[in-house]
């Protein structure tokens, strides 16, 4: 069963992608998961010089999911370039690096430091995290703003620009609308809601930023309803995420409108988790005599 998917130009051998900020930048689970057998990877957010991150406590366990303020923390393009992508290409992973910034020109120079490396077949704009004080969902909340900041990378990089977008606000088919028309190859949603949790003993929050951004399965049904009405705004390529911890959920969000599905928070309880989506996508076509293609969007009205 060919399950190989046209991502905006790119060639992947299924749509199941491991989502950024959950995965590293693959090393540390390259002993737990078959790296080459995914889709894709995305790194974690990386900027033009490294980021710190937020103080501790910096991430809290909730009902059906996990809330971070980790803040973005990286080692910066230039280290990643030299560490890691030499990992990721003898691994043949077809590899989305997650590009940040504080300013618009700090997104742009980071994507143009990529855009000659072998090895990166995309950049995906994260103008959608909810845990930093300059840029991030301060950028992806504004339709215009988000738009600059695309159209700002698309000037910098030949490699494929995936817009990240943010559920934090009102309405996201305008975003995605404006971004798609800044010159977005492909549309990745959603990023993490904004949230807290309070001790009562202490009445303190448990994170010291007080806010975060809650993912997992409690996101899920917000997720699937934004995919499916970015589905019906935009022609690109979508990459669907937000909660999926089984095929069911990646199945369902493809039905929705995605071509492609990214998996994260259910990957720290079973790293094998995006293998066995991928295999049991499979079964599933079979099963149902379907192509993905005709899967992807193909929601019945009641």
């Amino acid at each position: 069963m060919d399950i190989s998917i046209d991502l905006a130009g790119i060639k992947l051998n299924n749509p199941v992608i491991a989502a950024a900020g959950t995965f590293g930048n693959s090393d540390e689970y390259g002993q737990l998961v078959n790296i080459s057998l995914l889709g894709a990877v995305t790194t974690k957010g990386l900027s033009i010089e490294p980021w710190k991150g937020n103080p501790y406590p910096r991430m809290v366990e909730t009902v059906g999911g996990l809330i971070n303020s980790v803040g973005l923390q990286n080692k910066g393009v230039k280290d990643f370039i030299a560490d890691d992508l030499p990992l990721l290409r003898a691994l043949d992973a077809k590899v989305i690096v997650n590009i940040v910034g504080k300013t618009i020109e700090e997104y742009a120079q980071v994507a143009s430091v990529l855009d000659n490396e072998v090895g990166v077949d995309a950049v995906e704009v994260n103008i959608s995290c909810p845990n930093i004080k300059k840029g991030g969902s301060s950028f992806g909340t504004d339709p215009k703003i988000a738009a600059q900041v695309v159209a700002a990378v698309k000037k910098k990089t030949k490699k494929v620009v995936i817009a990240k977008l943010t559920p934090n606000v009102t309405d996201v088919s305008e975003v995605a609308k404006q971004v798609e028309l800044a010159g977005a190859d492909a549309i990745s949603l959603i990023n993490t809601v904004k949230a807290m949790s309070v001790d009562a003993d202490t009445r303190q929050s448990k994170l010291a930023t007080l806010y975060g951004g809650l993912s997992g399965p409690a996101v899920k049904p917000i997720a699937l309803r934004m995919v499916h009405e970015v589905s019906q705004t935009v022609k690109v390529p979508i990459i669907g995420m937000g909660g999926i911890s089984n095929t069911k959920d990646a199945l369902e969000f493809i039905i929705a409108g995605a071509q492609a599905v990214a998996v994260g928070t259910a990957t720290f309880n079973n790293p094998q988790t995006m293998i066995n989506i991928i295999n049991d996508i499979k079964d599933y076509l079979k099963d149902n005599d379907l192509t993905l293609k005709k899967l992807s969007g193909s929601l019945k009205s009641n």
